[in-house]
């Protein structure tokens, strides 16, 4: 019974504990994986949630970093209320801070990146009660060049793509311009070169069409062939008048 009991009571405190543990687990967030190019800078981002009020005397961060090659884990980087940089190491003048506690951010920068500086940075955050956070690890590649990632060369293709378009839409409205004022100008001028047709000291309108032109043609024409025998004979009377006044 007594053995009982002592199972039991150890359980209930086991789960309690437990459970406290939990509760007061800390999480810390940080990117994966970071490329930077030697000689720029670089932030190393580490976000934090907290179930303990957060105060800038109660919450502190740091940073360690282990090198690709055979090393041991380094701390170089301390903050709790004011920022301590390292003041020795190959760290030393490359590492500011960027973060702001109060809004649960535990970042840093690192300033002019070397190629020594490839490897594995861990973030940690304490803000007790909450001091059995899990550590966040970021792995940082320091290149000579950017990659081109197929993000960046599927965003370049399309934006290509899509600036031809507009060229060649620009080009076919520049050219339907241009036609239709060529159009409009030869039909000003065919305009100006028919400006009126003048027979027989009669101007005949252009706006009618061909046809009632050549009637109005040919009307004049007969009209002229009536009048002209009628003038002659007129000036062949005019004429025997004269020469009888003469006898």
């Amino acid at each position: 019974m007594f053995r009982t009991w002592t199972r039991f009571v150890v359980s209930v405190v086991g789960v309690l504990l437990t459970g406290a543990h939990h509760v007061l687990t800390i999480e810390v967030s940080t990117p994966k994986e970071l490329t930077a190019v030697n000689g720029t800078s670089v932030r190393l981002k580490c976000t934090f949630k907290s179930n303990q009020p957060v105060t800038e005397k109660s919450a502190s961060v740091s940073w360690s970093f282990k090198p690709l090659s055979l090393g041991m884990e380094e701390q170089f980087f301390y903050y709790h209320e004011v920022p301590f940089p390292p003041t020795q190491g190959h760290f030393k003048g490359h590492v500011t801070w960027s973060g702001d506690v109060m809004n649960n951010d535990g970042s840093i920068t690192l300033n002019d990146v070397q190629f020594s500086f490839n490897g594995t940075y861990t973030c940690q955050v304490r803000n007790p009660p909450d001091v059995h956070g899990y550590t966040s690890e970021i792995r940082l590649e320091v290149v000579r060049t950017v990659k081109i990632s197929e993000i960046g060369i599927l965003a370049a293709a399309v934006g290509g793509a899509i600036v031809l378009v507009l060229v060649i839409l620009t080009g076919v409205l520049i050219v339907r311009y241009f036609r239709s004022r060529q159009g409009d100008a030869g039909i000003e001028l065919q305009d100006t070169k028919r400006g009126s047709v003048c027979f027989l000291e009669e101007f005949i309108p252009i706006n009618q069409p061909e046809k009632a032109l050549e009637k109005d043609k040919l009307q004049l024409q007969d009209d002229l062939e009536k009048k002209l025998p009628e003038e002659i004979d007129a000036k062949e009377s005019d004429a025997n008048l004269k020469a009888s006044d003469d006898d």
